[in-house]
């Protein structure tokens, strides 16, 4: 007998199939009009025609915040927050208890499982809000939440803390690997996955296009374009990509840079929702699933180029397969998918002045100018670290040579706003008394600021300006500019109507829409609204 639950918000009354597996998809850097630019080449049977013809889509959906990275992302999807509250301010942030950069999702009272290396050391202890996945193991403790990626925060932060299992695919080994956070040993069925070496195989062959490469260019820039960067030992980013060659230098890790990252992902999701029984028990399963492989290639390539279309063309296939999987084994209807992004990505700068758009890069070449001025004017560098677009300065010095801190930062403030490309900076007094309420550059700069973890200024570059030197291949991501902002947010499924709709939703929006779905308590610290357009229920 199915479970239902009744749902009531703002005078609506919505009756709804309990699901029983929920599979979470984050694409990493996935932009929103990747839907649309290559739909002519995705494949009428594929994942997105499915997702899109069956589903409900948000056209206008964004981050509200900045840095707009892999770690804040996935953990502001899975929170319902942001970084002011959850904590993840970055991939990584300068620890000033510790004097020294720490990653996002590292746990050093941890030790790896699966493997000898140190890739395990992490849990997600430094997540400081509950997740949705959270939630559900909360009021239904029976109910299985796994986690499953090729970057480590990938699987973490989606898992949550009380997860039954996060796994992550090893750099050195190949291997799916988790922490003694979760598990002293890997269940047999993990075991038994990585003694295929699926990783081996996948990099035996080369990466070719999955369709003529003349199908690719109406939607892409050339294949041997100046402004991509390519594989260590390849003179230029063009198909073929000899792979097994490539390994001889960039090892098994190799694989996250191709599509078939993506594939090994999978394959091991469909063995996990197999051997854990997932969505065939009496409660509802939770299965948060990330593409890691989709960042690595664009950061490598950039948004335009053939190596993005192809990878979204192929994922496109594997997911089409992926949801035909889950008919057969759990069943069409019984079970709720969403996806997203984590961010989306800047084009590359050099392509954009190539077509007499502004871009450029900045360069932390210009913290030092910085510290010259500092120690000009008030006797020392005062910079203890520089990340992020985050400045730290040393507060034991300002105690030591008794100078004001307010002062300090303010001078510092107006000397970096006389720099190019910086168009705002924003002191840590500015952003703590701030409300973070509405969209300008301050409130989405208060919104991702933990003032622990945060600098104590905060620059804000011109559009289309990244990290790094202006002349640089590749591009990155990690501004409030809509470009990094705005991402797909999908759900199908169990209870979920087709339709679209373009009023600008959150990313935050997404963990209160489940638990409203789940009947579970909203995370604690949600912020989001539920999107109430994507059921099927009527009004009473």
């Amino acid at each position: 007998m199915k479970n239902f639950l009744f749902v009531f918000f703002s005078g609506v009354e919505f009756l709804i199939a309990q699901p029983k597996l929920v599979v979470g998809i984050v694409v990493d850097q996935m932009k929103y009009e990747y839907l649309e630019r290559f739909e002519p080449l995705y494949s009428k049977n594929g994942g997105f025609a499915r997702l899109l013809s069956e589903g409900f889509f948000y056209k206008n959906a964004h981050y509200n915040y900045a840095p707009t990275y892999t770690g804040p992302g996935h953990a502001s999807i899975y929170t319902g927050s942001t970084p002011m509250y959850h904590g993840i301010v970055g991939n990584d942030w300068y620890d000033r208890s510790r004097g020294k950069s720490v990653y996002c999702a590292e746990d050093e009272t941890v030790k790896t499982v699966g493997d000898d290396s140190r890739e395990g050391l992490m849990s997600c202890r430094p997540l400081l809000a509950s997740t949705i996945t959270d939630e559900l193991k909360l009021q239904s403790p029976n109910s299985k939440v796994i986690g499953i990626s090729v970057k480590d925060r990938g699987s973490i932060f989606p898992a949550g803390h009380a997860a039954d299992a996060a796994y992550w695919l090893a750099d050195e080994s190949g291997r799916f690997i988790t922490s003694t956070y979760y598990m002293n040993s890997l269940p047999k069925w993990v075991s038994d996955f990585n003694r295929q070496n699926l990783v081996d195989k996948y990099l035996s062959q080369n990466w070719t296009t999955a369709l003529p490469l003349s199908a690719y260019l109406p939607y892409t820039d050339a294949d041997d374009s100046p402004h991509e960067g390519t594989f260590t030992g390849m003179a230029k980013a063009v198909f073929p990509y000899p792979l097994p060659a490539l390994r001889q230098k960039g090892g098994r890790k190799l694989i996250k840079g191709t599509p078939y990252g993506n594939s090994i992902v999978l394959d091991f999701a469909k063995e996990a929702v197999k051997q854990e029984k997932l969505g065939l028990r009496s409660v509802t399963d939770f299965l948060a699933i990330s593409f890691s492989s989709p960042d690595y290639i664009s950061h490598m390539f950039g948004p335009r180029s053939v190596e993005v279309a192809d990878n979204y063309v192929r994922l496109d296939r594997e997911l089409g397969e992926f949801f035909d999987f889950l008919d057969k084994t759990v069943g069409k209807g019984n079970y709720l998918v969403f996806l997203t992004a984590d961010h989306a990505v800047a084009d590359i700068p050099s392509f954009l002045t190539e077509r007499r758009v502004p871009a450029g890069g900045f360069d932390y070449a210009l913290v030092n100018d910085l510290k010259k001025y500092l120690f000009d004017t008030f006797g020392d560098s005062l910079i203890e670290s520089a990340t992020n677009l985050n400045i730290y300065l040393n507060h034991g010095t300002l105690k030591a040579k008794k100078l004001d801190y307010l002062k300090v930062m303010e001078s510092a403030k107006y000397f970096l706003l006389t720099k190019n490309p910086i168009i705002h900076v924003f002191t840590a007094q500015e952003i703590t008394q701030s409300h973070a309420m509405g969209f300008n550059y301050l409130s989405e700069t208060a919104r991702s600021y933990f003032y622990r973890r945060s600098g104590d200024l905060v620059m804000v570059l011109e559009p289309a300006h990244i990290e790094g030197s202006s002349g640089r291949r590749g591009t990155t991501h990690g501004s409030m500019y809509a470009y990094d902002t705005r991402v797909p947010i999908v759900f199908y499924g169990a209870g979920i109507k087709a339709g679209s709709a373009s009023r600008r939703v959150h990313i935050t929006d997404i963990a209160p829409t489940l638990a409203l779905l789940l009947k579970t308590s909203f995370p604690n610290a949600c912020m989001g609204n539920p999107l109430v357009e994507i059921t099927d229920a009527q009004s009473k």
